[in-house]
């Protein structure tokens, strides 16, 4: 009986792979067409791209950076459980393979040329990145309780939902959130805890499979790490302004990393009695890091303020994972497997407020040129300081709302498909 399921299962996946390809082909054979991108501003109308293009001529590089990035960097994140890496990695990669293609698809839609077709370009894929990397968030508080087929089910809902939000906050309300702080971290942290709320098995040790870690996942782990230190700095910044000079974002990232990196080998000993670090928790420190950094990287005029920000954010992070986990476990009922929520959702929020603060700080003189880049609403006139930073903050509450909301609905959606009862095959 057991064999029987498996193939049946396996054959409902090819099926339900099969059905969403076509449905792209055809959608992208009716809509979908190669267009330029030389023309400057937030997105210009023949451009799907939610997302400034910072640079034109640039945007090969920079998706290379950001797609490297999100397959690899979030693919190995999602390996260190002992009993699920090996699979979780094929998992990945399969979530990536729909997700590019449904966000161009998702994000087309606000982004219709007058002629009723979406124009893309190397641009356009770095925003279609960034929802990956949402996506990629989201199962990672799911892995290991949730089969292939619910994660493209996942991915199919969520991914309209990201692409909502991120053109309310950036489109309508004329939000700076270049590194995705809210539109990425946080949306993809608390779609995802609210995924695993309504999938929530109460026989299931989450404690126990967090600590079920073995050799080649530690391996992946350290693998992930370097990715992350390499190209994220690159993904932070994919959308920031470079006027002939080095990005701030892309320094202030690094300088976030080294410090919430440090921090944890601060408060790690005091918190848990573990003599040395594991390689799944230095990569989830360098992870706090770029999480804080996404709003406000390209904002920080000095390097020191992003030391401060990786610095407090990995403190956040410790806390959160030492006393909020059990909390949101025993009473709200949330099974985290990968603690997505002290990783990418508290230091989402704590970059957000960052940010705000540094909006209603932002002035002319302190910026000069690079006002229009960073602020272009604040830099015309038409929004003052204290504006902006009152529009950076309203943007938390609406994200965390649509994540929340979107979230259960895809979760009560998900069980009409059965849960797994054994871990995914290696």
């Amino acid at each position: 009986m057991a064999e029987g399921a498996a193939a049946s299962s396996r054959l409902r996946l090819a099926g339900l792979c099969f059905f969403l390809q076509l449905l792209t082909i055809i959608l992208f054979a009716a809509f979908v067409r190669y267009g330029p991108e030389s023309d400057p501003g937030l997105c210009s109308p023949q451009s799907n791209c939610s997302r400034r293009d910072p640079e034109p001529g640039s945007g090969y590089p920079r998706f290379r950076d950001a797609h490297l990035q999100a397959l690899l960097g979030f693919g190995f994140l999602l390996a260190f459980l002992g009993r699920y890496g090996p699979g979780s990695v094929a998992t990945s990669l399969l979530v990536v393979a729909f997700a590019m293609q449904w966000a161009l698809l998702a994000q087309g839609l606000f982004y219709f040329s007058p002629k009723g077709k979406i124009y893309v370009g190397a641009q356009s894929m770095v925003s279609a990145d960034f929802c990956t990397a949402a996506v990629l968030i989201s199962s990672g508080a799911v892995l290991g309780r949730v089969n292939p087929i619910q994660l493209l089910l996942m991915t199919l809902l969520e991914v309209p939902l990201f692409a909502c939000n991120e053109f309310i906050l950036l489109s309508l309300l004329g939000i700076s959130d270049s590194g995705g702080s809210l539109t990425v971290h946080a949306f993809g942290a608390y779609f995802g805890l609210m995924v695993s709320r309504a999938l929530r098995q109460p026989r299931v040790d989450e404690r126990g499979e967090q600590q079920d870690a073995g050799r080649q996942p530690d391996a992946f782990a350290v693998l992930g790490t370097l990715y992350l230190w390499i190209f994220w700095p690159s993904f932070a910044s994919a959308t920031t302004a470079q006027d002939g000079a080095e990005p701030w974002a892309v320094l202030n990232v690094y300088f976030s990393m080294a410090a919430s990196t440090l921090a944890a080998f601060v408060l790690s000993p005091i918190l848990y009695e573990e003599g040395t670090l594991q390689a799944a928790q230095l990569q989830d420190a360098a992870l706090v890091g770029t999480a804080v950094m996404g709003m406000a990287g390209e904002m920080l005029l000095t390097p020191f303020g992003a030391l401060v920000a990786g610095f407090l954010a990995s403190h956040l992070s410790l806390l959160g994972s030492r006393f909020l986990s059990p909390i949101l476990s025993s009473r709200l009922k949330i099974q985290d497997t990968c603690g997505v929520h002290n990783v990418h959702g508290l230091p989402g929020v704590l970059g957000t407020l960052v940010g705000t603060l540094l909006a209603g700080l932002a002035t002319a003189d302190a910026y000069g040129g690079k006002l229009e880049s960073v602020f272009p609403l604040v830099a015309q006139g038409s929004r003052t300081a204290s504006g902006q930073a009152w529009w950076q903050l309203c943007a938390l509450p609406l994200t965390l709302i649509l994540a929340a909301l979107g979230g259960s609905l895809t979760g009560e959606f998900l069980l009409r498909e059965p849960l797994p009862r054994d871990p995914p095959p290696r």
